[in-house]
């Protein structure tokens, strides 16, 4: 509104005093508006808490608080009713058990030490004992919330750990002097009433106590190939950001430019973003769809896709992109939801975007890129590693890199697996192994059987030494293969050489 009407040198002080005086015209309408329609309905709500107290009820109210708090609904419930209504029993009466309905941490401690004791999966296992200083000590009850979410049926341990301390609070008369934040035994206990230490820490062991009784058979009975720890926190971390805003589908749907970003932009970001692009542009032309290694994303990137490992490096880079993070590059249920958001909207754009101008590829037979001696097929199962160091062997003895190559493609393998999903590996190597590269050239090493890649198999293993963008033909080439289940599975275990070399060069 002011745009092109401020004098020079005026304009931080008016916009300032500008964001000061809009943001107080709401504050005064809420305040005298909104203020006599939440005390209503607080004391409606305080109807309803005297009813639930009066026929002993109240313990039922956790069959809806537990759940509510794995979904980050807590804080809306906890400080948008608990406590306003415990802030008036306490003003009457000196304590209310409003404020330990949420703050008790013994539900969560219950499933947490169950984790610790008959988890199956080591990984789980080794990570809970920080988990329960960090929720026990530090109050952040959201640090269990992933352990539910490996095994959502685990839910029914801190409901009824908190029914029971909740029944025994209520027949003790117990209740806290003020709210418990955060949700640390340290604050709880503080907040209690002197003549109420030992029945509040009694409650406490009480919760724990039966959430652990009745997880414990839930994870012995447990399968090792439920959801990972990994996979839970992935979900856990998205569900915080929807819950606090930080994503919405309007910002996904806008969204002009995606970035496929990996270690070095050179193979998987690579793949992962011709396959994506592919899929998208029937629907939206209008998008671009890049790759670049993730401390290059660029500040036009309006979403960028990461592995898991690779997410700080992106925030660092690109703090204005909305994170995607995936296990799989080429096909994970994140992206899945990612071209959901992006297909579905009240009109779809149908005038493509000009792509981004690439340079110019020869052909991949005069360059030599990728040649007949460059595929070997029907290899014996070896370690990823054999596998790697096989892959930069035959680089080297193509002449496309120098023999130091090697060791920076192992090198990669450290930082974050080159595995991208559907039984592919793309090893290659590092930033600074640029300068052993003589030629671009790219190998594909055939294992029928497989070669693990963590806890995935890989039946083809492609090398791939890069220079400038030669390399990125032949790996769209194997995109559009992939694509099609039936080409994809005969290229693992066909012995016809010169087939696989007319589907990723015809």
């Amino acid at each position: 509104m002011m745009e092109g009407h401020m004098p020079a040198d005026f304009e931080i002080l008016i916009n300032n005093f500008s964001v000061g005086i809009f943001g107080m015209i709401p504050a005064i309408f809420g305040y005298y508006l909104i203020g006599p329609l939440m005390e209503a309905i607080l004391a409606i709500l305080m109807m309803g808490v005297n009813v639930l107290i009066n026929h002993a009820l109240l313990p039922l109210v956790a069959i809806f608080v537990e759940p509510a708090k794995v979904l980050f609904l807590n804080n809306a419930i906890n400080h948008g009713i608990f406590t306003p209504i415990g802030i008036e029993q306490a003003s009457q009466t000196g304590r209310s058990i409003m404020y330990m309905l949420e703050a008790n941490p013994g539900p969560g401690l219950g499933v947490l030490l169950a984790y610790w004791i008959f988890s199956k999966d080591q990984a789980t296992k080794d990570s809970a004992p920080g988990a329960i200083i960090i929720h026990l000590f530090g109050g952040i009850h959201e640090i269990y919330f992933p352990y539910i979410l490996m095994n959502p049926i685990v839910i029914i341990a801190p409901i009824l750990g908190n029914i029971c301390a909740i029944a025994f609070y209520a027949l003790m008369g117990c209740g806290l002097q003020g709210p418990a934040s955060p949700g640390s035994i340290i604050a709880f206990m503080s907040m209690a009433p002197k003549d109420a230490i030992i029945p509040t820490a009694i409650g406490v062991i009480l919760a724990a106590g039966v959430s652990f009784a009745i997880a414990s058979p839930i994870i012995k009975m447990t399968s090792t190939k439920s959801q990972s720890l990994e996979e839970a926190q992935n979900q856990v971390s998205g569900m915080k950001a929807q819950a606090k805003g930080l994503i919405s589908a309007q910002n996904i749907f806008n969204a002009k430019k995606i970035v496929f970003a990996c270690a070095a932009g050179m193979g998987s970001s690579a793949m992962g973003a011709t396959k994506f692009r592919n899929r998208l542009k029937a629907v939206r032309s209008d998008i671009v769809v890049t790759n670049t290694s993730v401390d290059n994303i660029p500040s036009d990137g309006d979403i960028a896709v990461v592995q898991t490992v690779l997410q700080d490096r992106a925030k660092a880079c690109a703090p204005q992109a909305v994170l995607v993070t995936i296990k799989n590059l080429l096909a994970d249920p994140a992206l899945d939801e990612l071209y959901f958001q992006l297909s579905t909207g009240d009109a779809l754009v149908t005038e493509a975007t000009p792509e981004e101008p690439e340079e110019e590829i020869s052909s991949l037979f005069a360059s030599d890129v990728l040649i007949k001696d460059g595929i070997l097929l029907g290899q014996k199962s070896v370690s990823k590693e054999e596998a790697i160091t096989a892959a930069g062997e035959l680089l080297v003895q193509l002449g496309y890199v120098t023999e130091d190559y090697v060791p920076a493609m192992l090198e990669r393998e450290k930082i974050v697996t080159t595995y991208i999903g559907m039984g592919l590996a793309i090893p290659h190597g590092t930033t600074h192994g640029d300068d052993t590269i003589k030629k671009t050239g790219i190998v594909l090493l055939q294992y029928p059987d497989g070669v693990i890649f963590g806890e995935e198999k890989a039946q083809l293993v492609i090398g791939i030494a890069g220079k400038g963008r030669e390399h990125m033909e032949v790996l769209s080439k194997v995109c559009t293969a992939l694509e099609d289940e039936v080409v994809l599975e005969k290229m693992k275990t066909t012995q016809d050489k010169d087939w696989i070399l007319q589907i990723l060069t015809k």
